[in-house]
């Protein structure tokens, strides 16, 4: 179960307080991948590139980002997803009301293979019925694990 790894890994962060952009959410959503030594800061400049240069595709579904940047990132030291949420969406393009994210899956991936399989695994998961408004619902760290105990 992928919200249980999260717990397991100490991944889950829900944040007090709102993003002052996307870019302060991205890096505030990878500060426990950072902590635990999944990624270097490095990594979350790259994704901030990305997100400059191709627009915000890593918001998957409104109110759902997937941060990620290339699975062959140096950035990179171990392959594990991280959540956030934040008290309030976060606006990726003023001009789409869809590109907003208030929950973050920041991928972080050793290899390709490993990469398609986080990218899977959390969409998989993403599709159960409810969940996304379950995890939206969530204001800390107990209600991440009563949603797990659900069996959600």
């Amino acid at each position: 179960m992928l919200l249980k790894d999260f717990l397991d890994k100490d991944l889950v962060d829900i944040r007090p307080e709102p993003a002052k952009d996307w870019r302060d959410a991205l890096q505030q959503a990878a500060g426990k991948l950072i902590e635990h030594k999944y990624i270097l800061p490095g990594y979350i400049n790259e994704i901030i590139a990305n997100v400059e240069k191709n627009g915000p595709y890593i918001v998957i579904v409104p109110g759902v980002a997937m941060p990620h940047a290339m699975a062959e990132s140096e950035n990179v030291l171990g392959t594990a997803i991280g959540f956030a949420k934040f008290p309030e969406p976060v606006i990726f393009d003023s001009d789409d009301p869809d590109k907003q994210a208030q929950l973050f899956f920041t991928l972080a991936a050793k290899d390709p293979k490993q990469h398609l399989q986080n990218i899977g695994d959390l969409s998989d998961m993403l599709m159960t019925e409810g969940l996304i408004d379950k995890l939206l619902a969530v204001n800390s760290v107990d209600d991440f694990k009563a949603l797990i105990d659900a069996g959600s």
